[in-house]
């Protein structure tokens, strides 16, 4: 995936090599052009003679003249919907942003805030992770919008940046909500607390694991900014 919005200026491939037998479709190809997306379905096409257009992606509509005198689905509205197709822009309603985890360039809905995170790096709930320090086994809750240095620790006069076992890792991380899993031996009257009590963690002290039938270590991290009812 690019780390831009917009593509470069460039012949996708060699003209012999298309594959394409119609005529507009074939230069929208090798001819050298660059897409910027401009929002709500708009993008801006440079074209291989430096001739700027504009193309209305959900209409079909395009600026050139091949479009507006001769009303045919021009090289430029193609090539629009080519880049799109091989991500290396986003689609109309989605703009591009860094993933907040690693700055991989991202496709997001275009009204969307906050957190941006890329497939790699997303943990979605329910995911078990392993805790990079302690080589225990979580389980996801939430990713939330909050930085580490923004979320107090309850109980702690420091923030979940400054807790001595994150102090590695970014100030600016998603903190996540994660529960330490139930021991598949573990019967109902013997739920503790400490079972159903949110852990928050910095993103990138967390990796991805698959489950592990193993009984967990006891809680060694400190206590979440929320408690489960």
């Amino acid at each position: 995936m690019p780390n831009t919005a917009a593509s470069r200026k460039a012949s996708l491939v060699p003209l012999r090599e298309t594959g394409e037998e119609d005529a507009r479709s074939q230069r929208a190809r090798a001819e050298r052009m660059a897409v910027a997306p401009l929002g709500g379905g708009l993008y801006e096409v440079e074209s291989q003679s430096n001739e700027t257009y504009f193309v209305d992606l959900p209409g079909g509509r395009c600026t050139c003249p091949d479009h507006m005198f001769r009303g045919v689905r021009c090289k430029h509205v193609r090539r629009v919907a080519i880049e799109i197709n091989e991500g290396r822009v986003p689609p109309p309603g989605e703009k591009a942003a860094e993933c907040t985890s690693c700055g991989t360039t991202v496709f997001v809905d275009e009204n969307a805030d906050g957190v941006h995170l890329c497939e790699h790096c997303d943990l979605p709930t329910g995911t078990p992770v392993v805790d990079r320090e302690s080589g225990d086994l979580l389980v996801v809750v939430e990713v939330t919008d909050r930085r580490a240095d923004e979320v107090d620790v309850p109980d702690r006069d420091c923030t979940v940046a400054e807790y001595p076992n994150n102090v590695d890792y970014p100030d600016d991380d998603p903190v996540v909500e994660l529960l330490y899993p139930l021991p598949n031996d573990l019967g109902p009257g013997e739920i503790q607390p400490r079972h159903l009590r949110r852990y928050s963690f910095p993103l990138s002290r967390l990796e991805r694991r698959e489950q592990r039938d193993d009984e967990q270590t006891a809680l060694t991290d400190f206590p979440a900014t929320t408690q489960e009812e």
